[in-house]
């Protein structure tokens, strides 16, 4: 049962063609409390928004992209678990080898242009869908619909099986508080609150998203400029461990506009000899002579996804 590779020319016999920007949420403090509101866990995962148009099924990132070519083990199960013609949002997400959560960086490694790769990992590592949201049925498009009345004819229309889901859902605020506690060593990522009567607004941040939030103090490594030439884009941060050896963890990003330059009129002032006993010294200079560069590279230079990329790092 394939999903088209990358263009979705061919019209779907549904209330509205793909593809559609998922509804989205804004960050909060606090779980909201007052009636009104269906609580669900934040999973840790892929958005995807499913079409299905009998044997036709697509499954479509946030970023509007077809990702059925890197799922395809989802394909069956979704065919016997939802309606012929509909659209249900949700999230692809895989279980850690240890069974205790999910595993995100285990998800990452499926988005890989190699098709040998994709059915390696599609068997060994395979994922799973849980579906949290109606948009359409048969005939009908449920857009305008209230959250409370898409959750009701999701839970009708849905047949879980082993690889697709129905997402816990309440009401309860008590409920909600639970989850948030208990779920921070699964591998989820908080809590989402939705107004019941709500309706499904595409692309709009329409929801609220209560997440877990951890700090460390990390070492600015490097950065790198922002892809529009202007500011910083992002920092390279880095931990020290015990033996004084600074280890990768990621990167700090979603500055704004004005926080952007002012960040490159702080850090651009250190970079002159920025090298000279820095940490990753002799990584960064045999990057450098691989590329025949004269810029300090941190160790996330070269992008898996495209190779053209350039993610190298003051």
């Amino acid at each position: 049962m394939p999903a088209s590779e990358s263009t979705f020319d061919d019209p779907f016999d549904l209330p509205f063609q793909p593809p559609v920007a998922p509804m989205l949420a804004k960050l909060a403090r606090t779980i909201p409390e007052g009636d009104g509101w269906l609580f669900e866990p934040k999973w840790d995962g892929f958005r995807c928004i499913v079409f299905r148009d009998g044997d036709r099924i697509e499954l479509i990132s946030r970023k509007l992209r077809p990702l059925g070519r890197y799922f395809p083990e989802l394909l069956e199960p979704l065919a016997s678990a939802i309606p012929d013609r509909c659209v249900v949002d949700g999230e692809i997400v895989l279980a850690g080898r240890d069974g205790r959560g999910l595993d995100f960086d285990a998800l990452l490694q499926r988005i890989h242009p190699a098709k040998s790769r994709v059915d390696r990992l599609a068997a060994e590592t395979p994922a799973s869908y849980v579906a949290f949201d109606l948009l359409a049925v048969g005939d009908e498009s449920l857009l305008d619909a209230p959250m409370a009345d898409r959750r009701a004819a999701l839970v009708e229309a849905l047949v879980p099986n082993s690889a697709v889901h129905l997402t816990p859902a309440s009401t309860s605020r008590a409920v909600a508080d639970d989850w948030f506690a208990k779920f921070e060593g699964a591998g989820l990522d908080g809590v989402i609150a939705k107004p019941l009567q709500g309706k499904y607004v595409a692309g709009k941040r329409a929801l609220i998203k209560v997440k877990h939030q951890r700090t460390a103090d990390c070492a600015v490594a490097g950065y790198r400029v922002h892809k529009d030439g202007q500011g910083v884009g992002s920092l390279l941060l880095g931990l020290f461990d015990a033996d004084g050896e600074m280890h990768s963890v990621g990167v700090a990003a979603s500055f704004s506009v004005a926080r952007r330059s002012e960040l490159l009129a702080e850090l651009e002032p250190l970079t002159h000899d920025a090298l000279d006993g820095h940490p990753w010294q002799g990584w960064a200079e045999s990057q450098n002579d691989r590329e025949g560069s004269s810029k300090a590279t941190a160790a996330t230079a070269g992008s898996r996804w495209n190779a053209g990329k350039d993610l190298s790092f003051v």
